[in-house]
């Protein structure tokens, strides 16, 4: 939490007062249109605690200035406006270097964070899992490794708010960079730890015959309003950006009788700081390894196209498959007219489905979809299990997939009527059983 006691104050822990600028830059290929893209960086600065966020401001340059981004003039005039509304931190929505956070600072007299470093602080508040917190660390090292013309006095502590304040200055950089490598090299230590964990429940997860079923989608889009409407759960469903950090999982049954896992998962941004999507990869390998994705979209948001593409780029970035079935949830339809267009073009589309998480409006037709997607096609084949394969063999008789069986020489002889998905996680079944036959052995 950033508190005025962080940026040097005497210990008065009142709202930090947080102006928000988005620059707009002419000729910007990545140019979003400026009055939503602001609006979502002032929904970012709500959402961090200890802030007073004061205003929004939209500036449009011509070019970014390499030393201050700012031309000279529209310097002083923003100056005069901190100081003005007694400013004390300035949340610019966009890449900010180095030296022209540490010039900006020392012209205008207070604390700067850009995009990815509010970002940053956002994700220190929420985490909440061990890997979340050690994720979060370790993309704020790495975030902080390439900012080295200030100094950081928070790599002492174990957890809190990153708090961006100054210190010994520039003569410490060689010791600063030592700190935060023995930082990075503890905490990757630390994580492989966690990482080898969650492969067990991964692996746990693997021999229970029920598919796995991903909300994704935008932050803020409704996915743990979904999700809590769809299990019965209370995560935190908040009218806010990243009030999901952590992923959760719950076993659902489907009002057609079908049984999965479902797992809610952290909103995309556009613009996510890359350090935050290498870090964040465990945590959504469960996408990687969902059957299903469904795509969260709020509809009756003006970017909601936009935000539809960010997603898509870093479902794709992350390495998730084109062949992965999807289906998309137009949330949010109740804040829509009766007679809007968006829903005729949804009427439409195929795979597309408009809902409300919030009134239950349409979800009857998102749960028959997620039923037939998952109801796959069936194929048959004939296998030979060896007598020890016994787990193997009792998985597929509680699949009911087992049309007959007869011994053999070298085991039994099943023949089997099943889906894809059923004989993918038979696949993992028989190799962790032929991992933990092998274990013994390597070991001796």
């Amino acid at each position: 939490m950033i508190e005025v006691a962080d940026l040097g104050g005497d210990g008065d822990t009142r709202p930090t007062r947080a102006l928000v600028l988005h620059p707009e830059i002419r000729g910007d290929p990545r140019r979003r249109e400026a009055e939503a893209a602001l609006a979502e960086a002032m929904a970012l600065a709500q959402a961090l605690p200890g802030i007073d966020l004061i205003d929004g401001q939209i500036v449009r340059l011509p070019r970014a200035h390499p030393g201050k981004l700012f031309g000279s003039g529209k310097l002083e005039e923003l100056k005069g406006r901190i100081e003005e509304d007694e400013i004390e931190l300035v949340l610019i929505d966009g890449p900010v270097s180095p030296v022209q956070q540490r010039n900006l600072e020392r012209d205008w007299k207070v604390k700067l964070l850009d995009r990815t470093g509010l970002i940053l602080e956002i994700f220190a508040d929420r985490a909440r899992t061990r890997e979340g917190v050690l994720q979060v660390e370790l993309a704020a090292l790495s975030y902080q490794r390439t900012r080295l013309v200030r100094a950081w006095t928070h790599l002492e502590r174990q957890r809190g708010g990153l708090g961006f304040v100054g210190g010994p200055g520039e003569t410490q950089i060689e010791a600063d960079r030592r700190a935060i490598d023995t930082q990075i090299v503890r905490l990757r230590r630390k994580l492989d730890k966690v990482v080898r964990t969650r492969e067990l429940h991964r692996a746990a997860r693997r021999r229970v015959p029920y598919p796995i079923v991903a909300l994704v989608g935008y932050t803020n889009a409704g996915k743990s309003t979904l999700f809590n409407r769809m299990t019965g759960a209370q995560v935190l469903a908040k009218d806010m950006l990243f009030a999901t950090l952590d992923p959760t999982m719950r076993a659902v049954t489907l009002p057609g009788g079908l049984q999965v896992i479902l797992s809610d998962t952290v909103g995309f941004i556009s613009d996510l700081p890359t350090q935050l999507v290498a870090a964040f990869r465990a945590t959504l390998e469960e996408v990687l390894e969902a059957d299903l994705i469904v795509h969260v979209r709020d509809i009756a948001h003006p970017e909601s196209e936009a935000q539809a593409a960010d997603v898509e780029a870093i479902l794709a970035d992350l390495g998730v498959a084109d062949a992965t079935a999807r289906i998309e949830v137009w949330n949010k339809a109740d804040l829509l007219p009766v007679d809007d267009p968006q829903l005729t073009v949804a009427a439409r589309r195929e795979g597309v489905f408009v809902a409300s998480a919030l009134t239950g409006q349409g979800l009857e037709a998102v749960f028959a979809a997620i039923t037939e997607t998952l109801d796959e096609a069936r194929t048959t084949a004939e296998l030979e299990l060896a007598y020890d394969q016994g787990r193997a063999r009792a998985w597929l008789h509680e699949q009911g997939v087992v049309q007959a069986e007869e011994p053999g020489e070298a085991g039994m002889r099943v023949s089997v009527n099943w889906t894809t998905t059923q004989r993918r996680r038979f696949e993992a079944i028989l190799a962790a059983e032929e991992a933990e036959a092998e274990g013994p052995q390597s070991s001796s």
